[in-house]
């Protein structure tokens, strides 16, 4: 009913940018939130940018600075612009996004996520 579609991962060296896109569509009546979320070989899936439609942001420590997130709600679409990266910051990127489908039903949808590594 919902899909999500990532681009934009790939090889950067360190202090390299990137930038991140993943677009909703489906049978969707209203979203509240998209953001990106990253997961590191042995490590746990962490947060690392949300923003909500009512323009809230919420960065994770470590990318403060660094990254910005934006979203077009217009296209149900959100954005991570990603600079100075780091090696640490290498991990599966997924996109995820909270919102109402037409029938009324909430749901809690992730993309497949996109590679970025970092790395000389």
């Amino acid at each position: 009913q919902v899909q999500l579609v990532e681009s934009g991962g790939g090889l950067v060296q360190p202090g390299g940018s990137l930038r991140l896109s993943c677009a909703a569509s489906g049978n969707i009546l209203s979203i509240n939130a998209m953001g990106w979320y990253r997961q590191a070989p042995g490590k746990q899936r962490e947060l690392v940018a949300t923003v909500t439609s009512g323009g809230t942001i919420t960065y994770t420590d470590s990318v403060k600075g660094r990254f910005t997130i934006s979203g077009d709600n217009a296209k149900n679409t959100v954005y991570l612009q990603m600079n100075m990266l780091k090696p640490e910051d290498t991990a599966l990127y997924y996109c995820n996004t909270k919102l109402r489908l037409v029938s009324g039903i909430r749901g809690d949808y992730w993309g497949q996520g996109t590679q970025v590594t970092v790395s000389s």
